[in-house]
């Protein structure tokens, strides 16, 4: 099983590696009549080092020798009537990938932000002007208040400054409640753990559903099967460990894909229990 698990993540490297032409690193899923596009903005060698707790022997039943890669991603949701960018990655090759699925910064309506890391912020301005002129902003209010008031942070800070009163705070809901739309077809699901407010969104759209669900793990070849494995970026590991089993759990049992920052290309797939853990099956 863990074979099989390590090589269904692996042939997603693969897939993704080089992006020799201009169409690598978007993966566009249709859910509905939306029409959401994983976007890659980085991908280098992976670190299993960041995890908690583990030791080289557990690791190797998992990572092949040859290591595994690491991506960066966001996701752009194109509604019938809206622009909606999940996170902004650093603001690099985002915006190039944008650009080639006919979209504009100035033509985003809205972005919600999984949490406030800078490789999910880093896009929202530049030299104090923001990038995105008339998109409003989206974050919890327990994130906001954690990264710019509580464990102050200047880039976090920084990020939101120049949108002023387009930054609009909320208060995700809980699995299995009933959650208002946050934006049409789109519900806020608290995960914390990671951050203090960390965020996933249910995308729904007809009969289709996506759950895009932000660094909910780092190490996917790992994670997936040893959900209770935290990485040193979580804030609180216990409660981010406990939020990743819920997370999987609720989309195995839903039948829900799930979408990841940090997962290889495609990045968007199936998720199934396998023992006291989950796999995970790339989309095509």
């Amino acid at each position: 099983m863990k074979k099989e698990i390590a090589f269904s993540l692996l042939m997603g490297a693969i897939t993704a590696g080089g992006f020799a032409s201009e169409t690598d690193g978007i993966f566009t899923y249709k859910v509905g009549n939306f029409e959401v596009s994983m976007l890659v903005e980085t991908q280098r060698e992976g670190n299993a080092g960041i995890l908690i707790g583990v030791d080289e022997a557990f690791l190797r039943q998992y990572i092949p020798e040859s290591g595994f890669m690491h991506s960066t991603n966001t996701f752009l949701i194109k509604t019938p009537k809206q622009n909606i960018l999940v996170d902004t990655g650093f603001g690099g090759a985002v915006f190039d990938k944008m650009k080639k699925l006919g979209v504009e910064p100035d033509n985003v309506d809205a972005v919600l932000l999984t949490h406030m890391h800078g490789d999910h912020i880093g896009g929202l301005q530049k030299d104090g002007k923001a990038l995105f002129s008339k998109a409003k902003i989206y974050v919890s209010s327990k994130d906001r208040e954690y990264f710019t008031k509580t464990n102050v942070n200047a880039g976090a800070v920084a990020a939101l400054a120049p949108y002023g009163s387009r930054v609009v705070t909320f208060e995700p809901g809980e699995f299995g409640a009933r959650i208002r739309d946050l934006l049409p077809g789109i519900k806020p699901i608290a995960a914390y753990g990671h951050t203090p407010g960390h965020t996933v969104f249910l995308v729904e759209d007809g009969r289709g559903k996506l759950l895009i669900a932000g660094d909910f793990l780092h190490v996917a070849l790992v994670q997936f099967p040893a959900p209770d494995v935290s990485a040193s970026y979580d804030v609180d590991p216990k409660l981010a460990a406990a939020a990743r089993r819920q997370i999987m759990d609720y989309a195995a049992k839903n039948k829900i894909p799930v979408g990841g920052m940090h997962v290889v290309y495609p990045a968007v797939g199936n998720v199934e229990a396998a023992g006291n853990g989950f796999k995970f099956a790339p989309l095509n």
